[in-house]
Order: C-alpha cells, then sequence, then structure tokens
C-alpha cells in the first residue's frame, strides 16, 4: 500500500529494480548508476519525511502494515501470558493484556489490538474497546499493583467504542474510574502511543509516569474526520482540520502534554518493523531504570503534578 506522498520515492525505487535486473541479465557494469540512484532515493526519502503535513503523519499513523500492540510484546518479550475478562461483563478482545518477561523483568503490557483482515477487524472492533475492555485493563492494572510489576500500556485506537450497547453498560463511568485509579497506582507506569491517540479511548489507559509518542503517531481530544464533519459538515476539510488541531507528536511534545518522542526507522514503523521494535525495547527498559529508581510516594506525586499542570492558563 503507497501513499499519495510515497508516489514519487515508489516510482524511483521501481527504476532502481530495474537497472538491478537489467544489469544482471546483461552483465553491464552499472554500478556508478545505481549508487546514484540509491542516493537520490535516500535524499528525497529524508526530504519527504522531514517536511510531512500532519494529516500525512495521521496517515502512516494507521498504515495497515504498521506493527500492533501484539506485534511489539511478542517482539520485545519473552513468556508472554495474556490475561481475560473483566470479572463481570465479557473479555473485549479490542482490549489485550497480560504479565511478559522483558530483560529479565516481570511487566504488565495492556494495549489495544486492532485487526489485520476483516475477520480479525470485526473480532477486534477496530481497536475500539467497549467499556468491559477498559475495566479488564484496570483489573490487570491492579493485579500488577499488587504484585509490584511496572505497568506498560501500548495506545492505538480511533476511539473508545460509540454504540448505544457500550454507553448502555457505562462507557464514560468505565474511563473516568481508569483516569482516577492510575494517578494513584503504586508502581511505575509507561503510556506510548504507536499508532492513534482518539479521545477518551486513548486516554483511557494513557495516565502514567511517562507518556511517549512514537515519530509518526497523533494523539488528539477528535480525530481530524470527526472534527471536519462538525465544523464544515463534511470529511473534506480533514486536512485543514490537522493542522488546527496540531496532533502530532512535536506539537504534543512542545505542549508538554507528553514526555518524549521515539524515533521511527525513515519512512515509518511499517518499514523495518524489527528495528522499531527494538528501538521501542531499549527505550522501555532505559526508561523502566530511571522510574523504579524512584520512591513509590514520589512517582505518584510527580505523576499528578504532571497532568494537574496540563491547561493551566497563566494571565
Amino acid at each position: 500500500m503507497l501513499l499519495d506522498f510515497e508516489q514519487p520515492i515508489a516510482a524511483l525505487e521501481g527504476k532502481l529494480r530495474e537497472m538491478q535486473k537489467l544489469a544482471q541479465e546483461s552483465q553491464v557494469d552499472v554500478s556508478e548508476a545505481v549508487e546514484a540512484l540509491e542516493a537520490k532515493i535516500k535524499a528525497l526519502k529524508k526530504e519527504t519525511y522531514a517536511n510531512l503535513t500532519r494529516w500525512q503523519r495521521v496517515q502512516l499513523s494507521r498504515h495497515p502494515d504498521r506493527p500492533y500492540t501484539l506485534d511489539y510484546i511478542e517482539g520485545m518479550t519473552q513468556k508472554f501470558v495474556e490475561l481475560h475478562g473483566d470479572r463481570t461483563v465479557a473479555d473485549d478482545k479490542a482490549m489485550v493484556g497480560g504479565f511478559a518477561e522483558l530483560e529479565g523483568r516481570t511487566v504488565m503490557f495492556i494495549g489495544q489490538q486492532k485487526g489485520r483482515n476483516t475477520k480479525q477487524r470485526q473480532l477486534r472492533n477496530f481497536g475500539m474497546p467497549n467499556p468491559e475492555g477498559y475495566r479488564k485493563a484496570l483489573r490487570l492494572m491492579k493485579l500488577a499493583e499488587k504484585f509490584g510489576k511496572p505497568i506498560v500500556t501500548l495506545i492505538d485506537t480511533p476511539g473508545a467504542f460509540p454504540g448505544l450497547e457500550a454507553e448502555e453498560r457505562g462507557q464514560g463511568e468505565a474511563i473516568a474510574r481508569n483516569l482516577k485509579e492510575m494517578f494513584m497506582l503504586k508502581v511505575p507506569v509507561i503510556c506510548i502511543i504507536i499508532g492513534e491517540g482518539a479521545s477518551g479511548g486513548a486516554l483511557g489507559i494513557a495516565i502514567g509516569d511517562r507518556v511517549l509518542m512514537l515519530e509518526n503517531t497523533w494523539y488528539s481530544v477528535i480525530s481530524p474526520e470527526s472534527c471536519s464533519s462538525i465544523l464544515w459538515r463534511s470529511w473534506n476539510y480533514k486536512e485543514q482540520a490537522a493542522e488546527a488541531l496540531k496532533l502530532t507528536a512535536t506539537d504534543m511534545l512542545k505542549a508538554g502534554l507528553v514526555d518524549g518522542i521515539v524515533k521511527e526507522p525513515l519512512g515509518g514503523a511499517h518499514t523495518d518493523t524489527a528495528r522499531m521494535i527494538e528501538t521501542l525495547k531499549k527505550t522501555l527498559v532505559k526508561t523502566l531504570d530511571e522510574l523504579e529508581a524512584l520512591p513509590s510516594d514520589e512517582r505518584v506525586s510527580q505523576r499528578i503534578d504532571k497532568f494537574g499542570r496540563m491547561g493551566v492558563v497563566v494571565e
């Protein structure tokens, strides 16, 4: 799958493959031309991805080949044991979680999970959790706290499921309770936006000591399409909406709403999944080392103070 702004790069890569094939078949030395074209492709990639618009970064965050929560967990950890159910209603497949071993330490991983094909997307409800998904997440967080294990949440959702049945079962209350309880968790909590971070659906598992964003992700109270449909009564203004929302990782860091940005491979996380997973793993290990060195009371106090400073206007 190619996005619009990737077409010129793909055209040059196609020419490169043709040149390499021709050289192999005809035994002609075209090494200088190949090197020149490779340098041109590299330069074009750097220029393109360094100057992406906010809407283009939203498109990258939704790329179907992008690694999802379970890809990161399976790639970074060993002995992952998935835990199921909220012990009240059901097991929400849009929210996954369980204990796993990360570089010798046991960590509770929790995150939204999307699907790769139509059947999986239906099973995972397109990564949109119901109330029981958030209640399952809270149950797992409390379990991690009971055993003194750090928590890592991986956020990738277009929003909490907005259906009538979700509202009837207390969607708003479930998310609100998670916000309250996550502030008081005595174990280290790291939250990472790995794709889409939309509205309360993302915030419901995003209260942590460190909130990080991958380079080509977004985090906002509303998606560009929904914002466009409200303001202009049409989805055709989503690009303008994305610019107005200032929802990229750089915007969020500048506004003080996240604590750091995790670099992605050139072209996005989907272009080199193994490298992206390894980069995130190193970031997690380093951050956990920093947080575990702090007393629990100090961590909780810093967490509350950090979020308390957000949105304060000084005249």
